[in-house]
């Protein structure tokens, strides 16, 4: 039997604000009519959209407010076995980091078109509600179009691709999470203060290896992989999340106006790929979509994140 397919789509352009976008609530269509392509149903039992277009007024559960994202978040992954999409598109920034899991003190956030006065969702609040809290049996693919996404979710593995389609240092990743694990399994079965000694050490090179992941000689935009800050909190939750991301953690991600109709650079970019051909891998898609955004002249750098240690090369897309 099929899984069931759900999806969750958000598209905000903060209508009438100072900090009005343009092409938000367009990508959600565009997104909507690319689901219905790939067998996602468009009934309000499998697909909640959430727009601060003028069909949807301020009071109605549909209008993206932080408790009415939250609240379809959890609706999403609520139920096993299921097949689940979710897609951003507005403003993203950053906020402090609350529970000390970051080397910067920042975390990603999305902003919701209240959030002047509800505040902003941070990485590890979305992490809670979409990966933490997802049903057994469920894989959830992530697009998020927004600025300071590349880690919006708090995924262990973050993988980008330089400018010459190269990803690598994936094996320096799974040293530093092999020590991570050898940290915790030393501390598994009983507490000694020589246990504690060896698992502060262990921990430490772990941390040496995430903190060094650069390109002998090249600049840092030109990493082949960030992250790992997360392998030690998250990497044992063995969630089948994969989420593509419009730019770096410090960058900004472009709206942009292409064919005379406005849109998010990365959505754009996306399904530009998946209209290609056949459903290319997640090393592909990564690949295509740099290279795409690039001979647009647009400076993200995309973005890909999972909850797994996949296979890159040789695994399509799950959608």
């Amino acid at each position: 039997m099929a899984q069931r397919k759900k999806s969750l789509l958000i598209g905000i352009n903060y209508v009438g604000s100072a900090h009005e976008l343009k092409g938000c609530q367009a990508d959600v269509d565009n997104v909507a009519e690319f689901l219905s392509y790939r067998g996602y149903n468009n009934t309000h039992r499998d697909r909640v959209i959430l727009s601060d277009n003028s069909m949807v007024a301020p009071n109605s559960p549909y209008y993206p407010t932080g408790h009415n994202i939250l609240a379809a978040m959890d609706w999403l992954v609520s139920e096993p076995g299921c097949t689940l999409f979710l897609h951003y598109s507005g403003h993203g920034s950053q906020v402090e980091d609350v529970d000390s899991n970051r080397s910067t003190g920042l975390d990603d956030s999305i902003v919701p078109v209240d959030f002047e006065y509800n505040g902003q969702l941070s990485s590890t609040l979305l992490h809670q509600h979409l990966v933490t809290r997802m049903a057994p049996g469920c894989t959830l693919f992530i697009l998020m179009d927004c600025c300071h996404s590349g880690s919006a979710v708090e995924l262990p593995y973050v993988y980008r691709s330089d400018s010459d389609g190269q990803i690598s240092m994936m094996d320096n990743l799974r040293k530093g999470a092999q020590l991570v694990g050898e940290a915790q399994d030393l501390m598994a079965g009983g507490f000694r203060f020589e246990k504690l000694g060896e698992a502060r050490e262990l921990f430490a090179g772990a941390t040496s290896f995430f903190h060094g992941l650069k390109h002998m000689g090249e600049q840092e935009e030109e990493e082949g992989l960030q992250g790992g800050e997360f392998v030690g909190q998250y990497g044992s939750e063995n969630k089948m999340v994969t989420m593509f991301s419009g730019c770096r953690d410090d960058q900004t991600s472009a709206d942009a106006r292409i064919g005379g109709r406005s849109t998010g650079a990365m959505t754009w970019a996306f399904l530009e790929i998946m209209k290609s051909g056949p459903t290319p891998s997640y090393a592909q898609t990564l690949q295509m979509t740099r290279q795409l955004l690039d001979q647009s002249n647009y400076k993200q750098i995309p973005q890909l994140s999972s909850g797994l240690d996949i296979d890159l090369e040789n695994m399509p897309l799950v959608l």
